[in-house]
Parts: C-alpha cells; structure tokens; sequence
C-alpha cells in the first residue's frame, strides 16, 4: 500500500479540504458582513462612526475581501481534483487573507479601538496556513501531496464533508458571531436570517446528497462484480 493510500494520509487530505472550505466561507461571510459599515459606517452608532472617515478603504477591503474568499472556493476545487497547482494556490489565498485581513484589522484598531469581528477570520486563516505549511513535512508530504492526482473515493468524501461544515457554519454564523455583532440589543450577524439559512440548508443538502450517491455507486458496483464472477 503506498503513503497516498494509507489512512492517515486520506484523513490529513480530506482535514486540509475541509479546513480551506470552512475558511474560504468564512472569509466570503466576513467579507458580505464588513459591507454593512462600509456603506453606512454612522448607522451603527458611535462605535463605528470614525470609519466615515475613511469610508473608501472599507469598501475597498469588502471587494478584496470576498474576492480571496471566492479565490478560496476555487482552492477547495482544485485540491478536490488534485490539480498540479491547487496546494500553491491554496497558499496564496490564505496569505493574501491574512495579509488583507491584517490590514483591515490594523486600521479599525486606530479608528475605533478594536477590530472584532475580522480577528476571527483571519485567526482561521492563519491557523488553515499553518496546518498546509506542516503537510510540507517530508514524511507528511509523501502521502498528502495535493499536486497529485486523488482517489475518486477520497475526492468525493472531501467535497461532501467539505459542503456539509460550510453549510453549518453558514447555518450557526448568526450565533457564533452574535457577541460582535449586537448593537442596542440587535443582533446584526442575523440581519440575513434567511439568505443565511437557505445557503446553509442547500450546502448540508448538497454535501449529504453527494455522500449518499457516492454510495450508491459503490454498492451497484459491488453488485456488478459478484454478479460477473457468478
């Protein structure tokens, strides 16, 4: 059995996927979000008021913002397929997120004192970096090696698990983000109440959907087999 086809290693992939799929949502969610200040930074009180200011740098980091995440989705395409390109790729949106998102976190710190929410987002970014650095490890590398090409069954299980974790973050967000984002009692993170849930529900669908034809496929191939050595 070669390293690629060990456990470990399809556990490490699938863990790696899973984990560039979780930030890429929640960098796009992160980057939806900081649009509800950059447009209207004084209709959320004092709080934020001072972006005004410098209402076109937060414009500025929305449009980046979701632009990484939508290159983090591409990412997550790419290491599913095991293209030559998708481990590099995947290194350069997590460092252009934590870059941008380092940037965006240094000037809410001088304009308003703090910069919760996106330190979680870039904290996620760092700590996804971190663990695709340690898969360089040789002895790691030789069995996770996203340049190569993976199983059809590994790809498949990645991408499924992958949908279903984007899909509950997207379903939870409103929650997880709630201590940062209630002003006056409203909690802003669940503005989007229902495009939230409809995009989370359709991603568990999808990735449920995707587990279940998956083995399908394998049991009526299990059958064609006993039946052609009967």
């Amino acid at each position: 059995m070669t390293s690629r086809n060990k456990w470990w290693a399809k556990t490490l992939r699938i863990i790696g996927i899973v984990l560039m799929s979780l930030t890429a949502a929640f960098t796009i969610m992160g980057g939806a979000g900081t649009s509800c200040v950059a447009l209207n930074p004084t209709g959320f009180g004092e709080k934020f008021a001072p972006i005004a200011r410098v209402q076109w740098l937060y414009i500025l980091f929305v449009l980046v913002t979701l632009a990484i995440g939508i290159m983090g989705v591409r990412a997550v395409v790419l290491l599913v397929r095991g293209t030559k390109n998708a481990y590099r790729y995947a290194l350069i949106a997590l460092a252009l997120g934590i870059l941008v998102g380092g940037g965006h976190m240094a000037a809410s710190r001088l304009l308003r004192g703090s910069s919760m929410p996106v330190d979680m987002v870039v904290y996620t970014t760092l700590l996804t970096l971190i663990v695709f650095l340690l898969f360089r490890i040789p002895g790691i590398w030789v069995g996770v090696d996203f340049a190569k090409t993976a199983t059809e069954k590994t790809g498949r299980q990645a991408a499924a698990i992958a949908l279903g974790a984007s899909g509950l973050l997207v379903l939870s967000i409103q929650f997880i983000m709630s201590p940062t984002h209630s002003i006056d009692g409203i909690n802003y993170a669940d503005v989007w109440h229902t495009s939230l849930t409809l995009v989370g529900t359709s991603l568990v669908l999808v990735g449920v959907a995707r587990a279940s034809a998956w083995k399908l496929v394998r049991l009526a191939l299990a059958h064609n087999n006993k039946t052609s050595t009967a």
